[in-house]
């Protein structure tokens, strides 16, 4: 205690320049107290709610009172050295998380703070995944920000505010994808109010220059401190310049950036020297007398730039990635030719006139050959007079016999090596960090990939170095599992577009992020409501998240119980919303939240019993629901009869069942029944944890299986791939991820199968050109997940 009391006396900071109280350290111990996890949480969600909001009410609390943002770093790496002392590791990533939040904004550190929190993280190596993984993250980024003061923050505002310099030419954009049927129109307006609360009471950063004059302000404090430092004289200097700060807040940039390439080491006195020096310019250019030292200004981080857009039947997300690229400050620099156009939209990003220019396909009756098209008179398809004038007679021969093979305009696009490498490296890296993560996402099972949730990081056991993109887009879905499923199935057409050519997968990284919304309640039709009864959780994937991550269930799904209760809450206020909420907690997410969970996308092929339809080709992420229309009702009176149940009538349709049946073992065995149901559930996502094993679980409807305690149960299939097909002339319903708008009828038969990333589908094609398909393995192939997940960023992946 004395290390402890002596450094709090030696680094506790001075009131700031607008006289701000600080907040009294007992009454930061007691929020930091009231933040961390307890053994009820689990049990009681109403505390899990509130410790999300007790999270952000410190935030708050220090941002208003910015002189305690350095006594909350203090106080919270004490909690975490006594959380290690006491090996009580749930607390450990809700406290580090906080703590990384608050130096993110705090502005100025001492060393020997910068030296407890790397020897903290530095010690997480040595625990079990995910801690070591997380720790490892944010080891990297103290012990560069300890040598170089200022960098994350500096780093933070250019790419999430879009600054253009050519010294950190990286920028993201936060997409918030929210749910119709979830989403009434008074609830998105209290969004879309929230999110522009959000963009304007950030302190005053309203255009670049106040960003510009942050990063100066914020680059510089964290080098100097107060001893050489004085806040508000910088700060009116810097706000007197106006349109001048540009040069300083470049030259800012490339100090820092050049102090990290060439490897800094020591005190970083050459660093601390340039900023110094550029500390007293601007205030003798102010005609201000420097001054040794004073009160350091906050610069509170503002939030990321947001777009809030319902996901409905005319919004395509990646093209609105598309104009984003187009719209970016870096899209200049991209050398974009006639090999990288993007097949969909038609165009290059730069020759299209407006950006959201739509193309329409015009189907052709000809074979697009020269000398089979009709007879014309355009200037286009004629000749050149003057070229034919001037050649002679074997010439123009020449020319006409070579003009009558061309094909008018049109180009053959192959991919290149380079472009199939892209997709495979992304694949092999996936597969890296999934196995260096554990494998089974660390937790036990006797299968080398039990768990079908697993969880990773590409910073860990990755051999293969992945391109930073110089673009990210976090992609925040909002909703049920509905929309997740909207997702899975625009991730698999995206994958699958980008393998036959490449456009958005080289230039912007996606990172994907969820909010379990549940839906209101509203009448249904008949087939709804007897879906709504059998599904239960319309959240089932936030459900598991929040199970296997307890700070997310804390801060990000009770966040989801909230939103619905919005409208209401603002319709009932008279006055308007003055503080961001969901942006902030947006915003929190998307910073701490890089822990991905991968989920199994799988694919489905539909046939149906009309000869004349073509069968569907469909993907799912969390359900597949089957039932026969015509037993709907029969099931009902069937339940309520328990003579019929006890002598083991049972009513329903014959189908017949090929399956792989997954064994803890590993020796998975094909097996093949029929059996008589009235429907069928097939669920992704398990309901508990001794279920949740790498397959599917099949639940049928109606069966006359018995336990030892005399009831029915309907029986439970693991398998991985399964094909149904009904024996009689009578057809099914499928409904993809709840979702209504994907409910097919007149089926005949189905087949569940993994889907097949695209990208081991280009390398297994590049294979086949050497004559190696005898061997499955071969090559690349036995290094990649052929599966394709769909990694949805948590705060800690999954803790046992």
């Amino acid at each position: 205690m004395a290390l402890w009391d002596s450094s709090k006396n030696m680094c506790s900071m001075e009131p700031t320049a607008d006289g701000s109280p600080t907040v009294p350290e007992p009454e930061l111990y007691r929020s930091i107290q009231a933040v961390l996890p307890r053994e009820t949480d689990q049990l009681q969600q109403s505390d899990c709610f509130n410790k999300g909001m007790l999270r952000w009410t410190l935030h708050k609390k220090v941002q208003k009172n910015p002189a305690s943002s350095l006594s909350l770093v203090w106080l919270l790496i004490k909690e975490l050295e006594k959380a290690e002392r006491w090996d009580s590791r749930k607390c450990i990533i809700p406290l580090l998380h906080t703590l990384m939040y608050a130096i993110f904004q705090t502005a100025y550190i001492p060393d020997e703070l910068y030296k407890r929190v790397y020897d903290f993280c530095k010690r997480l190596l040595t625990f079990p995944h995910p801690y070591c993984t997380v720790g490892l993250s944010y080891t990297r980024q103290i012990k560069t920000e300890r040598f170089i003061p200022g960098l994350m923050y500096q780093r933070m505002v250019i790419a999430e505010q879009r600054l253009k310099t050519v010294h950190y030419p990286f920028q993201e954009r936060v997409f918030v994808l929210a749910e119709p049927e979830v989403f009434s129109e008074s609830l998105v307006t209290v969004v879309s109010g929230d999110f522009e609360v959000s963009a304007t009471s950030s302190g005053q950063f309203l255009n670049p220059l106040d960003h510009m004059r942050s990063v100066v302000q914020h680059s510089i404090q964290a080098a100097l401190g107060d001893e050489h430092c004085h806040g508000p004289k910088l700060a009116q200097a810097l706000k007197d310049m106006g349109q001048e700060v540009e040069p300083y807040f470049q030259e800012v940039l490339a100090s820092l950036e050049q102090s990290l390439e060439e490897g800094v080491r020591g005190e970083g006195g050459v660093l601390r020297s340039r900023l110094l020096q550029l500390y007293n310019e601007i205030l003798a250019n102010a005609d201000s007398e420097p001054l040794s030292g004073g009160p350091l200004c906050d610069c509170p981080l503002p939030n990321p730039e947001m777009s809030f857009h319902l996901w409905t039947a005319d919004l395509d997300i990646w093209r609105e990635l598309a104009k984003w690229l187009r719209s970016s400050s870096m899209s200049e620099q991209f050398s974009i030719i006639e090999e990288q156009e993007d097949p969909e939209l038609g165009e290059s990003p730069i020759d299209m006139m407006p950006c959201d220019m739509t193309r329409f396909s015009i189907m052709s009756n000809d074979s697009g050959i020269e000398r089979d098209l009709p007879p014309s008179t355009e200037p286009s398809q004629l000749p050149s007079l003057d070229a034919v004038s001037m050649t002679g007679p074997w010439e123009q021969s020449k020319n006409e016999q070579d003009s009558k093979l061309l094909r008018r305009g049109g180009i053959k696009m192959k991919p290149s090596v380079k472009d199939s490498m892209v997709l495979i490296q992304e694949n092999m890296e996936d597969q890296a960090s999934l196995t260096g993560a554990g494998g089974s996402g660390g937790r036990g099972g006797r299968r080398g990939m039990t768990l079908q949730r697993r969880a990773g990081s590409s910073v860990m056991h990755n051999p293969f170095s992945k391109q930073q993109r110089q673009l990210t887009a976090r992609i925040v879905i909002m909703g049920t599992d509905r929309v997740l499923g909207r997702l899975a199935k625009a991730y698999y057409f995206f994958r699958k577009r980008e393998a036959r050519r490449l456009f958005l997968t080289m230039k912007v990284d996606l990172q994907f992020y969820y909010i379990p919304v549940c839906s209101p309640k509203s009448p249904s039709s008949p087939v709804k409501e007897n879906h709504q009864q059998s599904k239960g959780d319309s959240c089932t994937l936030g459900s598991y998240l929040s199970n296997v991550d307890p700070w997310y269930n804390c801060n990000i799904k009770s966040l989801g119980r909230m939103i619905p209760n919005l409208a209401k809450m603002q319709q009932a206020s008279s006055e308007r919303q003055k503080e961001p909420f969901i942006s902030d907690i947006i915003s929190y997410y998307v910073r701490t939240g890089q822990q991905p969970v991968y989920f199994a996308i799988y694919f489905v092929k539909i046939s149906f019993n009309i000869m004349t339809k073509e069968p569907v080709e469909e993907v799912f992420l969390t359900h597949l629901d089957m039932e026969f229309p015509e037993f709907r009702h029969i099931t009902a009176s069937v339940r309520g009869d328990k003579h019929r149940k006890s002598s083991g009538e049972v009513c329903g349709a014959m189908v017949s069942m090929n399956y792989r049946k997954v064994t803890l073992s590993g020796r998975d065995i094909d097996e093949g029944i029929s059996v008589r149901m009235t429907g069928a559930r097939i669920n992704a996502i398990p309901s508990n944890e001794a279920e949740d094993l790498n397959c599917l679980t099949l639940m049928i409807n109606e069966t006359s299986v018995k336990t030892k305690n005399n009831t029915v149960e309907p029986p439970k299939f693991r398998t991985s791939n399964i094909k149904i097909r009904t024996l009689e002339r009578r057809s099914f319903t499928v409904i993809l991820d709840r979702d209504d708008s994907r409910t097919y009828r007149n089926v005949q038969s189905i087949e569940v199968s993994p889907c097949v990333d695209p990208g081991y589908c280009v390398q297994k094609t590049m294979r086949s050109k050497y004559k190696l398909e005898e061997d499955k393995d071969a090559g690349l192939s036995k290094y990649m997940n052929k599966g394709l997940p769909l990694p949805i960023n948590t705060f800690a992946g999954i803790i046992n």
